[in-house]
């Protein structure tokens, strides 16, 4: 198979693997990581002491304690755990617009570089027309071949719906469930999609990737429109009024989006794609605290 350019570059790669994904969830792995959780291990992060009970292992006594006290007491260090991190992208036609499809990929690329990076469990699915083959690794070392999966990509050309085929590849006990998507299917759809994702994650996360022809566009005059995902064409006179219903149409399923994603605690963020890269991963990312 014919290797695509990278879709981060260096500089970008070098600047993205500095952050880690931030997070609340206390549903970690089994194996160690570089995450602190709030329970009690052998990482070199002291936390406090407490007095010696029969079966504590003799090799964490105190003994400078002792020597002052004449009591035994032991150290506790914080445990280190590795975080479990998902990444479904959505790559129905909807998303096929080429700089939009592009800067999808790159927010998924960025984020599972923060995941690797910091020796934590990482897997990814693609909802498209080929299904992408299932990535599922840890440590800095998958770095470069996990970049290369999502550079490799093809175009978003997925048929069908993006929300009832993503319950399918999504593993189960994730610590963060990332859904990156435009959101642009049906609230009744996202609905049956939402519900069922707590289940999968302890925190669920939604970034939508829009454009700015999307939210403001400029069409005039007679045009003939093609629905991305049915193929389906209309021609439309475009006036000031089909672009006040247009506006209405879209604001009332952005709200409706936005209220049920906060219904089931999902966490959900917008970002456009003339923004650009870095300002949505270095400020918006940052300033949600989803990133750290």
């Amino acid at each position: 198979m014919k290797q695509s350019p990278l879709i981060l570059p260096d500089e970008w790669i070098s600047k993205v693997s500095r952050l880690s994904i931030a997070t609340s969830s206390k549903l970690r792995g089994q194996h160690k990581g570089s995450h602190r959780s709030q329970r009690f291990g052998a990482s070199l992060d002291f936390s406090d002491f407490r007095e010696y009970t029969l079966g504590d292992d003799v090799r964490q006594v105190d003994w400078n304690v002792y020597a002052r006290t004449e009591k035994f007491f032991i150290k506790r260090f914080l445990d280190e755990q590795e975080m479990r991190v998902h990444i479904l992208l959505d790559g129905t036609r909807s998303m096929g617009v080429e700089r939009k499809w592009l800067f999808a990929r790159q927010i998924a690329a960025a984020l599972g570089l923060m995941v690797l990076q910091r020796d934590d469990r990482l897997s990814f699915s693609y909802i498209g027309e080929q299904s992408a083959i299932p990535f599922r690794k840890k440590g800095a070392i998958y770095r470069k071949p996990f970049l290369q999966v999502v550079s490799n990509l093809e175009e978003a050309q997925g048929a069908g719906n993006f929300a009832s085929n993503g319950l399918k590849v999504l593993p189960k006990d994730s610590t963060v469930l990332f859904i990156i998507t435009d959101g642009l299917e049906a609230i009744e759809q996202w609905e049956q999609f939402f519900k069922r994702l707590p289940r999968f994650a302890g925190d669920v996360r939604c970034i939508q990737i829009v454009t700015e022809e999307e939210l403001n566009p400029q069409y005039t005059g007679d045009v003939r429109l093609i629905d991305a995902e049915t193929a389906r064409d209309v021609n439309v006179s475009v006036s000031n009024r089909v672009r006040a219903n247009y506006d209405k149409l879209r604001t009332e399923h952005e709200g409706q989006f936005n209220a049920l994603a906060s219904s089931f605690g999902i966490r959900k963020i917008q970002l456009i794609v003339e923004d650009g890269f870095q300002n949505a991963i270095f400020h918006k990312l940052l300033k949600a605290h989803w990133v750290q």
